[in-house]
């Protein structure tokens, strides 16, 4: 019988298995951001060297002010003590580490696959659910909790169930205005956000074939927004491009005979710019489309659902998309803070005004400094946007940074639960080339 990539990975990375199924992983890179005080505290305790600081790296992101690279530019002492910690754990253990001031600097997932850390096969794992964006490069990558933080810090192994295998088969192309973030809120919202739960997908299909890599990234980052443990893509000739390798990964993809627990085809082309309308990544809809009614949901879990989420997001159903009015706008996160995100938001907004407005924080200082070379930045300054520093920002707003209770905000971040962008902020998931648009009109529009 054949093997999925992803089962082939987990072989790889075997050390021991038990006969209750689980699996002791060896893990190729470790990548630990300022939530990670916790497990490092648990080390502490009980005596414990960190196993392999030459695997373990550090990225200063969650806690990051986009307005200073200073630590004494951040005024909230709660904040700036759990950075402080943040680098001083990553000191004590000889870890290589991405500080505020550093040029490396940025949102872990966004970081680390531009300098190649991440490659073709490894075992990829982060205390961050949206680790699953590092399998768009080939990697078996996931992310890990507190306790499983610390289990890795200590052995550079973690246990590990092999999960169900999903394939998503994407035909066709691409349409005129869709992009992968608009590709992967069409797949939510078709199979929901518990469509992959306890499996993890492989994307493949002639669509994602011919997506570029950070495209791919923004797609397998949502892939944990599906429910699935995990988001993959085998590698091929736009692998080694982007990671400007020669092509040597043979059989780093699944078999043809290989045995997959659920199958999903979804047509490219059909795909249309997207949006959330609710307070979940499956409540979206075409821009073009109405927000639905609860009498339109097909089952009665679904009414209640949907009658929350219109509360929440004070609508009514029923409204066009295009008539709901926003108060500001986000460009950036681990889904949409790379370079190609900000050239798409750029070319929208060139030689125009924003109605409403914007903040923009790329994914990481070097995306930063590559905009700037390409003077992309003045185009937003022009615009009357906010330029800032790289870090997660109104992604989640744990740096301080959020959104006013009762504003809507069109967002290229990649989750739009209640709170999420602070308290009862209201969050319309978009494209960076979407967010720009409706930061021009003041509402939600396709570009």
């Amino acid at each position: 019988m054949g093997r999925t990539l992803i089962e082939k990975l987990f072989d790889d990375h075997t050390v021991v298995a038990r006969e209750d199924g689980l699996r002791l992983l060896h893990i190729d890179r470790h990548y630990f951001h300022e939530g990670s005080f916790h497990a490092f505290n648990q080390l502490r305790a009980r005596g414990l060297p960190l196993r392999r600081p030459d695997l373990t790296f550090g990225y200063g992101d969650h806690y990051a002010p986009t307005d200073s690279r200073s630590l004494d530019g951040i005024a909230d002492s709660e904040i700036r003590g759990i950075v402080e910690t943040f680098e001083a754990n990553a000191r004590a253990h000889g870890t290589t580490v991405q500080r505020l001031a550093d040029r490396g600097q940025g949102i872990v997932h966004v970081a680390a696959p531009e300098t190649g850390l991440t490659r073709p096969g490894m075992s990829v794992v982060c205390g961050d659910s949206h680790t699953s964006t590092h399998g768009a490069l080939g990697a078996l990558a996931f992310g890990i909790g507190a306790s499983e933080v610390a289990h890795v810090l200590a052995t550079q192994c973690i246990w590990q169930a092999l999960p169900a295998q999903m394939r998503v088969v994407m035909t066709g192309r691409l349409g005129q205005g869709a992009t992968a973030k608009d590709l992967a809120l069409a797949l939510i919202a078709r199979i929901g956000t518990g469509g992959g739960l306890g499996h993890a997908i492989e994307f493949a299909g002639a669509a994602v074939a011919a997506l570029p890599m950070e495209a791919r990234l923004t797609l397998c980052n949502m892939a944990i927004e599906a429910g699935a443990r995990s988001g993959i893509i085998a590698p091929d000739a736009i692998t080694a491009a982007y990671l400007k390798v020669s092509e040597r990964w043979a059989g780093l993809h699944s078999d043809e005979d290989a045995v997959w627990a659920r199958e999903v085809t979804l047509d490219a082309g059909a795909v249309r710019p997207m949006a959330t309308w609710g307070t979940s990544p499956e409540e979206a809809v075409p821009l073009a489309a109405s927000v639905p009614r609860v009498t339109d949901a097909p089952d009665a879990a679904r009414a209640s659902a949907w009658a929350r989420s219109l509360d929440y997001m004070g609508l009514l159903g029923g409204e066009p998309l295009s008539s709901l009015g926003i108060d500001r706008v986000f460009l950036g996160s681990c889904t949409n803070g790379r370079l190609s995100d900000l050239r798409a938001a750029a070319a929208v907004l060139r030689g125009r005004r924003i109605a409403v407005p914007m903040l923009i924080s790329p994914g990481s200082s070097e995306v930063k400094r590559a905009a700037e070379a390409e003077e992309l930045h003045h185009i937003f300054q022009e615009a009357g946007a906010e330029w800032r520093e790289s870090g997660c920002s109104l992604c989640v707003g744990t740096n301080g940074e959020t959104v006013p209770a009762g504003e809507r905000c069109a967002s290229t971040s990649n989750r739009n639960f209640p709170g999420r962008q602070g308290r009862g902020a209201r969050t319309h998931l978009v494209s960076p080339a979407s967010a720009a648009a409706s930061a021009l009109a003041g509402r939600l529009v396709a570009a």
